[in-house]
């Protein structure tokens, strides 16, 4: 299966030429916003050309924080392998416990020799 196109609204062009136009670079920009630099630069002439009807397609808005949802599923699987490292220390603390018949200690005895 190929990947789908992303689309743009008209708003989110115009936003990443407004960008351009502050004095910002092209790659900083691109990758700020996780577009091809060819595409921007594309955006900024046809804005040039003929700024009232430029863009005048019917594109999709994008997922205003497709970053930050990705983010937010990367901090929950992380979450759910934590939890169960969890489960998995207190299950061998347990083993442990009833093999020594008591609790391990938390922090490791250091033996110093005299030299």
């Amino acid at each position: 299966m190929g990947k789908s196109r992303r689309v743009f609204t008209r708003e989110f062009k115009v936003a990443a030429v407004n960008e351009l136009k502050s004095g910002k670079s092209l790659g900083y920009v691109a990758r700020r916003l996780e577009v091809n630099p060819n595409m921007l630069d594309r955006w900024r002439r046809e804005l040039k050309k003929n700024p009232t009807k430029a863009f005048s397609g019917s594109g999709n808005r994008m997922v205003a924080a497709s970053r930050e949802t990705e983010m937010e599923q990367k901090i929950g699987q992380m979450t759910m392998e934590i939890d169960f490292l969890k489960k998995l220390l207190r299950s061998f603390e347990d083993q442990l416990e009833a093999d020594n018949g008591s609790r391990r200690s938390t922090t490791k005895s250091v033996k110093k020799t005299k030299r």
